[in-house]
């Protein structure tokens, strides 16, 4: 047992050393930039340490009789009268944190196939944060989701609705956030207390997003850019740009932190992987905001850019903080398409741990109920936990990665191949069978995700049994060996 208490050690300090809040990687691809016409965002949530469970939910459409609706960090907003479906993935404890409310839901679908994606931190300077101070019980990451997704019918109405409340009762973070339906995705940012800027993203294009503000280069009276009531004045006012222009506005630059390696790296790697002929420099001040692909974007595509490290590239050696960290507790890839009937238009690709060493299941939106493994556990590790069977397997191949990495890696492979292929003759299925019998069509969409969740959390199992029992026949570790140095400078 020696060898993995001292991978966990190892594991555990290294998670110290990385940035201690929660900084997360996206991106958002139009509709005419994937490979099928769907509309995409993404996120991995990286949390401030690796071992934070997540739970898989579903919340019934609400008539509502109270007149308050807390929000779980001291705000409190009138409360609508329905509140729509839609599915979310809150964190293991939210319910103890704020019992009468719902409380980190970081990503979901509604009834509308409306899908949020919330957030990805980011960093106000001080003369921003000086001019309109964040609010104390204001919006934050832990509510956006639960405010925008059982009230919007639309991705625009999302956005005017979140920008509401962030006037009116102020934002207590700064954050980007991705708000989509099967017809635009959007691109949101929070700069201060009380101001806010969202734009459409060109269906031709994809925004590649890290933990600093994105949004330059564009037009304020743009019917494509939403923003705060006089934001420009404002702007103008407390002399947060030095030359502020309507139609070339630089949110990014009067109100976050431009040019930090810790995200324009990570930029760079994103476009340098989808847009590879374009020929950037790294450490640029500000990469576009929007890139047209080299190619069209699939989902295995969107994973390659979230499981993305520095190797192979010139970054290797001084790439500052990759997206693929040790500290990623869920990935998930929220496609919405046009094409397909309305019940299955909205597919949310889900993955537990690392993406990297981990798989995407897809889960279609009439999946109501999920098996108990994901809705159960704790931050503590323990077997009837599907999140912990997932996350495990990274920490046990640490413990020897030139044997066990590859193994888990090409199993899971072969894995997201078949789910791959599955799904694209399910999704075929599914079109001729709602024409016959909707309701038959539900269940069968139902059935197969049920079945991927059930199956990849058995191969989880199978994986990490067969690692353990492997481990009990190394006898003492080689501190000498290059396995250890492996762990040494992970």
């Amino acid at each position: 047992m020696n060898i993995i208490v001292l991978s966990l050690v190892m594991i555990s300090i290294i998670s110290m050393l990385s940035i201690s809040a929660e900084a997360c990687t996206g991106l958002i691809v139009g509709k005419k930039a994937t490979i099928d016409g769907s509309i995409i965002i993404a996120r991995n949530e990286d949390y401030e340490v690796n071992n934070w469970n997540k739970y898989q939910v579903y919340r019934p459409k609400e008539i509502n009789t109270t007149k308050l609706w807390p929000l779980g960090n001291g705000l409190v907003v009138p409360m609508p009268d329905v509140l729509y479906a839609y599915s979310a993935m809150p964190d293991w404890n939210a319910k103890q944190i704020a019992p009468k409310s719902k409380y980190f839901e970081e990503r979901g679908i509604n009834q509308f196939n409306v899908a949020v994606s919330a957030t990805t931190s980011v960093d106000i300077n001080e003369r921003a944060q000086q001019s309109d101070p964040l609010v104390k019980h204001g919006v934050i990451e832990a509510n956006i989701p639960t405010l925008v997704l059982p009230q919007a019918k639309t991705a625009q109405q999302g956005i005017e609705l979140l920008g509401s409340y962030i006037e009116k009762y102020g934002a207590g973070e700064g954050n980007s956030l991705y708000i989509a339906d099967i017809n635009q995705a959007w691109l949101m940012e929070i700069g201060s207390g009380h101001h806010w800027i969202a734009v459409k993203v060109p269906d031709d294009s994809y925004a590649m997003l890290a933990n600093g503000l994105r949004i330059h280069g564009i037009n304020l009276d743009s019917k494509e850019v939403l923003h705060s009531k006089g934001l420009f004045e404002f702007v103008q006012q407390h002399k947060l740009l030095s030359n502020p222009q309507r139609d070339d506005f630089n949110f990014a630059k009067a109100f976050g932190v431009i040019g930090d390696t810790f995200n324009v790296d990570r930029e760079w790697l994103g476009q340098q992987i989808l847009s590879h002929s374009v020929g950037q420099q790294v450490r640029q001040k500000q990469y576009p905001l929007f890139m047209k692909p080299d190619d069209k974007i699939s989902v295995n595509k969107v994973a390659q850019v979230l499981s993305a490290t520095y190797e192979n590239t010139v970054l290797a050696h001084s790439g500052d903080r990759p997206i693929r960290v040790d500290r990623q507790i869920e990935s998930h890839i929220i496609q919405l398409r046009p094409t397909m009937p309305v019940p299955f238009q909205g597919v949310i690709w889900q993955s537990y741990g690392i993406l990297a060493e981990s798989i995407l299941i897809p889960l279609y939106s009439g999946l109501h109920d999920f098996p108990i493994a994901y809705k159960t556990g704790t931050d503590t590790y323990s077997d009837d936990s599907a999140y912990w069977q997932f996350r495990s397997l990274t920490t046990l191949a640490t413990t020897h990665p030139i044997k066990y990495l590859p193994f888990i890696n090409n199993n899971w492979q072969r894995a997201q191949h078949n789910i791959y292929q599955t799904f694209a003759n399910t999704d075929q299925q599914l079109i001729r069978l709602y024409h016959q019998d909707p309701t038959a069509a539900i269940k069968v969409s139902v059935d197969y995700s049920t079945m991927q969740l059930n199956q990849m959390l058995k191969l989880a199992k199978k994986m990490r049994y067969q690692i353990m029992t492997d481990l009990t026949k190394i006898t003492e570790p080689d501190y000498s060996s290059s396995d250890y140095m492996n762990i040494m400078s992970l």
